[in-house]
């Protein structure tokens, strides 16, 4: 790809972790927290949602080692004692991000089928730009260019909604999962949270976040390229 694709997915992530972060102060604040709100995490404004460890710096080495470009953001605060049914509360909050990502990706992804039927260089376009096809000539696609925003998007964020679901303590599938528990069986769960990033750091060594985004990116581009 480009080096313009890269700096697409740059963004694309940012807006995706955005998304996703600021969905979970909502769900909070929907709940009886208003901490994150208090806080303005509630927003789509990047900059209070940015870590630059996470959304910066971690993303930049992926993209540089050929990875599927992932990160984090400052973790959005909630105070359990604010929430009516904490651990039950806490499973709505945790889905609240995922479900966000892949709303937005599902928005996107009929965007561009719209485009595709509006001008059907679209598709073309996208081949030229992510496979490497023989080149377009020289000009301005700005429907196609669009296009290529919307599948960057499309796939970022499906791949941060996939890989928040992983059961692991600190994503949100675990508290997803933890909303399901027994207080003991949870308690007992809980207790990997410590070991949790060195687990995950693993999983993306041996190639995890490609072997999920495989059947996803395949899906992804049955439809695009239908």
């Amino acid at each position: 790809m480009s080096v313009i694709s890269y700096i697409i997915m740059g963004f694309a992530l940012l807006f995706a972790i955005t998304v996703h972060e600021a969905s979970h102060g909502w769900a909070a604040n929907k709940l009886g927290d208003p901490t994150a709100y208090s806080l303005g995490r509630v927003t789509l404004n990047p900059i209070a949602h940015i870590d630059p460890i996470g959304t910066i710096i971690f993303p930049l080495i992926l993209i540089l080692m050929g990875a599927p470009p992932f990160g984090w953001a400052k973790p959005v605060p909630v105070n359990p004692l604010n929430l009516r049914n904490p651990r039950k509360d806490n499973l709505w909050i945790s889905a609240a991000g995922p479900a966000s990502n892949l709303s937005v990706a599902a928005i996107s992804l009929i965007v561009i089928v719209i485009l595709k039927l509006i001008n059907p260089n679209v598709g073309y376009f996208l081949r030229v730009s992510l496979f490497g096809a023989s080149g377009l000539p020289k000009g301005f696609y700005p429907l196609e260019g669009l296009a290529l925003i919307l599948y960057f998007i499309v796939y970022i964020n499906c791949l941060l909604a996939v890989f928040n679901l992983i059961p692991i303590p600190p994503l949100d599938g675990s508290g997803i999962l933890m909303g399901f528990l027994s207080e003991e069986a949870a308690q007992r769960y809980d207790r990997i949270r410590p070991f949790g990033f060195i687990i995950l750091l693993a999983l993306i060594y041996i190639g995890l976040l490609r072997i999920v985004m495989l059947p996803i990116s395949m899906i992804i581009n049955a439809i695009v390229f239908l």
